[in-house]
This record gives structure tokens, sequence and C-alpha cells, in this order.
């Protein structure tokens, strides 16, 4: 199979789909790897690696793509990457339709195959290919929003650990998976005075157990929210629904419980996000105020340490894409029933329910399109 691996062209994304030591394994595997020149150098891989690994270097994006069989991707394809898209080429990358309803209508018009990062699912319910993103995103939602805490910044001027006869800032993290877990153990790394939410009562009683004994655990409610409003610093939002539009746990009316210079950071704006006046932002520009209350909503927060997150997101892509390369899509799909959750739309018809539930659309099942 032709894999083909652009260079991303999402505002300051530095990572790669695939690092060199990807790409020799998928070369032994018999297979031809297009990598567009330069794709690599933001996140430290050179042309000249590219190639010693086998890959062939093209300078025009547009014959990466038609050359392809198969491209790999980081981010979701934008507007200006649309019509590069083609009806039977496998696309995998993250792409969070739920959120989109233009890539979703591209991409159902385009009739290629859409294979999602975030929903290919373990038998345990865990996302292997979301789990390294969501821990660099946890860990850097807690730093980013210690930053931002900071006055100059537009913050409350609070240090997260605070000093001897200073208390500490307060965190609340909203969400007890992957990337509130990872949030949690920063921030009380830091010092912070952190409670974790989240409405799954065995989760917190694991995370009662194992976490630092300045993280506290709380059942996530409405009521249990609005009482943490007003004496709260730095709010982390951390929710996330497979495929699916975050819900919004904090509305604008509950901004007016909080004190002016409080950081919300919504880790699920990937998702819609999971406070009600989140909207996207970059690491260009990635803040902005609403009623006094700054929000920092960055859709890919791990693209600002792409060494780090190419070389996590490589270590668990690979195997699903020489799966992918050495069957054919419609056989490793058949093959397993992991990659199989991952697969939202193919050939024009959205086969994963949410998606088509996002946007009123309709949907057929897997099977439709497997036979």
């Amino acid at each position: 199979m032709i894999i083909g691996v652009p260079k991303e062209i999402k505002t300051h994304e530095n990572r790669v789909a695939i690092q060199p030591g990807g790409v020799m394994q998928l070369i032994r595997n018999g297979h031809e790897v297009f990598i567009q020149k330069n794709a690599g150098l933001g996140s430290g891989f050179s042309n000249e690696q590219y190639e010693e690994a086998g890959a062939t270097i093209l300078d025009d994006v547009e014959e990466v793509w038609s050359r392809a069989e198969m491209i790999m991707k980081v981010k979701e394809p934008i507007k200006e990457e649309y019509p590069r898209m083609r009806e039977g080429q496998i696309i995998f990358t993250y792409f969070h339709f739920a959120a989109e309803e233009a890539l979703t209508k591209a991409v159902v018009d385009s009739k290629c195959i859409a294979i999602a990062y975030e929903t290919v699912e373990k038998s345990d319910r865990s996302l292997p290919l979301l789990i390294p993103m969501s821990e660099v995103a946890g860990r850097m939602a807690a730093q980013e929003g210690a930053v931002y805490l900071e006055k100059p910044k537009g913050g409350l001027g609070k240090l997260m650990g605070g000093i001897p006869g200073v208390p500490p800032a307060k965190v609340l993290v909203l969400g007890g998976g992957v990337v509130g877990v990872n949030a949690a153990k920063v921030a009380a790394g830091m010092g912070a005075d952190t409670t974790i939410m989240d409405i799954n009562m065995p989760r917190l009683r694991y995370l009662d157990d194992v976490m630092d004994k300045n993280v506290k655990t709380m059942f996530s409610s409405e009521a249990n929210i609005r009482r943490m409003l007003p004496e709260v610093d730095l709010i982390i939002g951390a929710v996330l629904k497979p495929g699916a539009k975050a819900p919004h746990l904090i509305s604008r009316e509950m901004l007016k419980e909080m004190r002016p210079g409080t950081v919300l950071v919504d880790v699920a704006i990937d998702q819609g996000g999971c406070f009600e006046t989140s909207k996207p932002t970059t690491h260009k520009d990635p803040v902005y105020f609403v009623d006094d209350i700054l929000h920092y909503c960055v859709a890919n927060m791990p693209g600002a340490v792409p060494y780090t997150s190419t070389m996590g997101l490589t270590n668990v892509t690979l195997p699903y894409a020489v799966q992918l390369a050495n069957k054919g899509w419609k056989q490793a799909l058949k093959d397993d029933r992991e990659l199989l959750q991952g697969l939202n739309i193919a050939n024009g018809t959205i086969v994963y329910k949410d998606v088509a539930e996002a946007f009123d659309m309709e949907w057929e099942k897997v099977d439709a399109v497997l036979n």
C-alpha cells in the first residue's frame, strides 16, 4: 500500500503523524511511504531521517494526497484539504466529527474511508489512540492553568502551590478519566488544593485510594459544581463522551458565581467543549474573556510539545496502521474489533451513530459498508 503523510497545516500544529522509526516498520512490511517535505521538522525529524528510514520525500502536498491509498494525519482535515480527499482513500487521523458539521459533510461527500483515532476502542472501553494525547493535554492543562493564574496574564494572581503561611490555589477538575487524572496529578504536584469530580462512583473510589492526599474526590452534579464555583481559582474541563459532543457542565449564567480572573481550561474543546461559553482557540491566540472569566480553549494542546506528542502517538497508532496497510481496510476491520470502532464514515455512509445524531443525519450499521 502507498501511505502518504502530509504536513499539518492547522495553526501552530507541529506534530507529524509518524516518526522515522514508524516509517521503517511500514517499509519492512512491503509498503511505500511518501512524506511531504519538512512535515517532520516541527517535531524534530529531518527529511534526511525519513529518507534513511526508506521514505520518499515529495515537495508537493497535492502529489502526496493524490498518490496515497492511505493518508496518515494528526489533526482533522481543514477546509483547504477537503478537495484532496477522494473516494476509497483511507484517512487515518483524529476527526472529532461531532464537533464539526462541515467536516462531516465534506467527508461524506468525498466517499473516503474515515477511521478516527479517537473512537478506536478496546473491550474494556479504553481508547488506546486517545490516551497518549489525553495524557499530554491533561498535564498541559494544569501547566497552562498555572501560567494564566498569573495577574499579568489576566488571572487571579495566585501561585498554584502557595507559600508557607499563604494557602495554595484551588483547582477543580471535571472528569476522572485520563485527562482529568493527569491534570489532577500535575496540579497536586505543584501543591494546589485539588478536587476531581466524576459521575462514576467506582472510579471515584479508585481515585480516592491512589491519588495524592491533596486531591479530594467529589460526585459531579450541578449542585456540587455550583457550590465550588465561588471559591475555585482554576477549573479544568476533562469530560469525554467518545465520538459525541461533550456535555455543557458550566453554563454562561454560572460564570456570575465565579470571581473575575478565574481561569477555565477546556480540554474537551475538540468535542465541542464542556463549558457553554467555550470556543476553539489556537496557540497563537489562546485565551479570551467572557464576563471577566478567562477561557483557555486551544483545540490542539499537544501540538505545543510536538516531539513528545509525535513519539507518543506513533507508539500507539503504528500497529493499527500496519494492519490497515497489510490487509486493506475491510479485512483489517473485520479481524480487529478495536479498529472497527474507529470507522466513522465509509463510501459516503455514516456508520457511527453519535456522529449522525449530532447533526440529525442518517446512518447505517457498519455491516452495510463491510460486505
